[in-house]
């Protein structure tokens, strides 16, 4: 079973507000019709089940900035909450159309409607619900989102959080995310092919540069540090090679 998170800045325009990017979630969709067929890969490997997961990008990253929430920073602001939740469901909608126009069977999953975060933080999320649905064929979609927060209102769950969260509890066996560049770069912007600890790259790890409310490339590589599925950091060009079984980009294994 592999869990997949598209960043918001592949498909979104992300410096525009509310801006899909029509050319590349059609190019992501495609590449996971491709998948849902059984396409093969050098490897030899066949996608089993696959979850995806997908950023804010241009839609709730704004808005959470615009309202001072994220993920340690909590609002009790109903009306924030949904301008949140109503951005990112929007960009669901339109993910959920891509897939579903080439065939792909792919359902949502709202973390606001299904998740929350104990006084200590720890996330929680339907992941039965989630297995259910894959055992019945279905391609389930998670995104980043707000969520009830015990003690703080409601904060940020980012799409990196989803995927560690899921990959775990659904024993994922590969996990990849899907950015804008192909892998984790070095000084000279060239792909580091590995990375077991997070020394070995802190120097050149860096944040976002749009507003992003969840953090960079550092916390992507620290949070999939946490796994135990080997996971993959990869361009979009290299989407039809992971999900065949392939190993693209950074690999990011303890």
């Amino acid at each position: 079973m592999t869990v997949v998170k598209l960043g918001g800045s592949v498909i979104t325009e992300k410096g525009r507000p509310e801006t899909v990017d029509e050319g590349r979630l059609a190019a992501v969709a495609e590449a996971i019709a491709g998948a849902e067929t059984g396409t093969e890969g050098e490897s030899g490997a066949r996608l089993e089940g696959l979850v995806l997961v997908h950023g804010g990008g241009s839609f709730g990253h704004h808005h959470a900035s615009a309202h001072d929430v994220s993920t340690t920073q909590g609002t009790h602001d109903a009306a924030a909450i949904r301008a949140i939740h109503g951005a990112m469901k929007r960009l669901n909608d339109a993910v959920l159309d891509a897939l579903s126009e080439r065939g792909v069977p792919a359902v949502p999953v709202h973390p606001l409607s299904a998740g929350h975060r104990d006084r200590g933080g720890e996330l929680s999320l339907p992941v039965p619900v989630v297995g259910t649905m894959l055992s019945e064929g279905f391609v389930p979609v998670l995104h980043g989102d707000v969520l009830a927060h015990a003690g703080r209102g409601a904060t940020i769950v980012s799409g990196d959080e989803l995927v560690v969260a899921l990959a775990a509890g659904l024993g994922a066996e590969r996990v990849g995310l899907c950015s804008t560049v192909p892998g984790v770069l070095d000084d000279a912007g060239e792909v580091i092919p590995s990375i077991g600890s997070y020394d070995e790259a802190e120097d050149v790890l860096g944040g976002s540069a749009s507003t992003d409310v969840t953090g960079g490339m550092a916390a992507k590589v620290r949070t999939l540090l946490e796994l135990e599925a080997p996971a993959s950091i990869f361009g979009p060009a290299d989407l039809d090679g992971f999900l065949a079984g392939d190993r693209p980009g950074t690999r990011i294994e303890r």
